[in-house]
């Protein structure tokens, strides 16, 4: 073949080779292209009513975004989303299978090939949505995330649902009728009705520390704060509102909206610490730093609390005045103040039901702690890092004396600094 190709073009052997070398480049080229083709490794989808977030994590060898357009329709109401240069394969085919009856969001969806290369999904709805679709780079333990949300065009109201629950109590009318559960030892009567915000930290694509047993963080958290509420609930003037009542992820600027949006009295944050080493161990409870951590220790545990965001996944292309409003430093020296009392009249609760990692109460630059008008702390209940604390936080009994302990600790709080007077104006401006 070679000696016929330079009999009959003139070319030498050189040339002949050079030719050869490239047919076979082209022939090898498109297999090498695939090899770059993003691969989708699994689908999560996390309901609440607040949103739902459908997640497709996937690989690239190029580090690159997937590409992708969307549509959303009428009559019914619906999402369609092209994706470009991927494959249908599994985890797309058990999309379907994802999705519960009870999604406040979406119906159902389908999946399948649209044309070549192109992948088309399919998001029935069970009403109008605002959708963000967004891409979040690697981070943790998770690879390239496609992120779906999927907010009612009506948000639920904070307040409106508070009320609900409580049967329209009005937060400024005289104090309600509800039955009295046995108030703790010593602590004298609340004059007002108060409204706690507690927030369970982490959830959803967040989860949060990890324990050794495989407890996650996320879910210790929201047991301790769903039996904070039932007792706050259950105690004359009070209520409480939880930032999350599920398994899904709320970004930090959003918690604290919340509990302004409610006008609330105090916010506490419920978290379990970790750390590399698994002998640490004890409670903590942290406040608002203005002017740097009080430890070194501190501010490495704020640093990783207020990477949630990066973990859970937040749409940084939104901007949402409301939540801006959120970003203020802590200024007002007299919320500061007050969340420092209360810090401390929670600490000597928790301290007579497990050992104390620090016998004071630590500040640091926590972003869920930047409301400047609401008291606010955040308690890291034992190290989940920890087994034998592991243990405890599992345990039913450790929780509800880890909830009495926060109750009775706010109580104390109030006690000392009786709740004023709030303004109508005030809790619904925001």
């Amino acid at each position: 073949m070679v000696e016929a190709a330079v009999a009959t073009v003139g070319w030498t052997r050189r040339d002949v080779l050079r030719f050869t070398s490239a047919s076979l480049m082209l022939l090898v080229t498109p297999v090498a292209w695939g090899a770059t083709a993003p691969t989708l490794l699994g689908v999560r989808v996390w309901p609440a009513s607040d949103y739902t977030r459908v997640t497709l994590e996937y690989n690239t060898p190029l580090s690159q975004p997937l590409k992708f357009t969307q549509l959303l329709l009428k009559d019914p109401d619906r999402l369609v989303l092209d994706i470009e240069g991927v494959e249908f394969n599994s985890v797309l085919a058990s999309l379907p299978g994802k999705i519960l009856e009870t999604d406040p969001q979406i119906r159902l969806i389908r999946a399948g090939r649209f044309k070549p290369e192109v992948v088309r999904i399919v998001i029935e709805l069970k009403g109008e949505v605002k959708p963000q679709v967004f891409s979040l780079k690697p981070v943790g333990e998770y690879g390239h995330r496609l992120v779906l949300d999927l907010y009612p065009a009506e948000p639920p109201d904070p307040l409106l649902a508070l009320l609900q629950k409580h049967g329209g109590t009005d937060p400024f009318s005289p104090p309600d009728n509800r039955p009295a559960r046995k108030p703790a030892a010593s602590v004298p009567e609340i004059d007002r009705l108060v409204t706690v915000v507690i927030d369970p930290g982490h959830g959803g694509e967040d989860p949060g520390a990890v324990g050794h047993g495989g407890s996650l963080e996320k879910n210790v958290t929201l047991a301790i704060a769903r039996r904070l509420k039932a007792r706050i609930d259950a105690t004359p003037n009070m209520r409480a509102l939880l930032t999350r009542d599920g398994d899904y992820f709320i970004p930090l600027q959003q918690r604290v909206a919340k509990a302004r949006r409610v006008n609330a009295d105090l916010f506490v944050s419920v978290h379990a610490d970790a750390f590399v080493k698994t002998t640490a161990r004890g409670s903590s409870v942290f406040v608002l730093s203005e002017n740097g951590a009080s430890s070194s220790a501190a501010r490495w545990l704020a640093n990783k609390e207020n990477a949630a965001d990066l973990i859970g996944g937040v749409n940084l292309g939104v901007k949402d005045p409301h939540l801006a409003r959120t970003l203020l430093d802590l200024s007002q020296t007299a919320t500061l103040n007050d969340s420092l009392k209360l810090g401390k009249a929670v600490l000597g609760e928790i301290g007579g039901i497990n050992e104390l990692h620090k016998g004071h109460v630590e500040q640091a630059g926590f972003a869920v702690l930047k409301a400047p008008d609401i008291p606010s702390i955040l308690v890291e209940t034992a190290f989940i890092s920890n087994p034998e604390e592991e243990a405890r936080l599992t345990d039913d009994g450790y929780q509800d004396k880890m909830a009495e302990a926060l109750l009775t600790g706010m109580r104390r709080y109030f006690a000392q600094n009786p709740p004023l007077a709030k303004s109508r104006i005030a809790a619904v401006a925001f």
